[in-house]
């Protein structure tokens, strides 16, 4: 077995290791408001589960450079975003998103997606996901980088979920009709393959 110091690897090197490693990764389609009230909207990897109580989830936006990406800014200045599940359904639109465009530009518009009123936030969600989370932020913490921050680390809490209807009952989403696609490494994506159940020992 190879054993690498991540240390002497270039960040490029490390960054292939992680996301060639950590698989699948859940894929987070956020919308935030720029200042101006452009609608922006990009996909994020590095996102999971923080807490049930209250429901908080995180996303990892990473930086450029030091500089901060529309996202992040566009949070720290608002205070809320919507976080969305990407889909098989959805997957090739939101892939546009991931386009570099000015901040005043909206990705939204480019893969024609469907903006969708909040229930409890400013910002506007996408009609084309089955489930969506309006959010607002708890906390942003700066990480990594030498000079300067690597990424900005964002915490929101979770104040409204809307689900699509053919795929909840009883409390529960059904996998199967949700259908989220996760990212692998380079162009790579997977579905949900075949699903096993094993209990949890008492």
């Amino acid at each position: 077995m190879l054993s690498i110091d991540p240390a002497a690897n270039t960040e490029r090197e490390n960054y292939k290791l992680l996301t060639g490693s950590i698989i699948p990764r859940p894929i987070a389609f956020i919308t935030s408001l720029a200042e101006d009230g452009t609608l922006n909207g990009a996909p994020f990897s590095y996102f999971n589960i923080v807490s049930a109580n209250p429901p908080m989830i995180s996303v990892s936006v990473q930086r450029s450079g030091g500089i901060q990406k529309d996202t992040a800014r566009n949070i720290r200045s608002l205070k809320e975003f919507a976080v969305h599940i990407v889909d098989d359904g959805n997957v090739e639109k939101i892939n546009i998103t991931a386009a570099s465009l000015k901040p005043d530009q909206s990705e939204v518009e480019l893969a024609q997606l469907t903006p969708v009123e909040s229930s409890r936030i400013a910002v506007p969600g996408i009609k084309e996901a089955k489930v969506r989370m309006e959010c607002v932020l708890e906390q942003v913490i700066e990480l990594g980088g030498d000079d300067l921050p690597g990424c900005d680390l964002i915490i929101g809490k979770i104040v409204q979920f809307h689900v699509e209807d053919s795929i909840y009952e009883k409390g529960r989403i059904d996998p199967e009709g949700l259908r989220a696609v996760s990212r692998l490494a380079g162009n790579d994506y997977a579905r949900v393959g075949e699903v096993f159940s094993i209990e949890r020992p008492i």
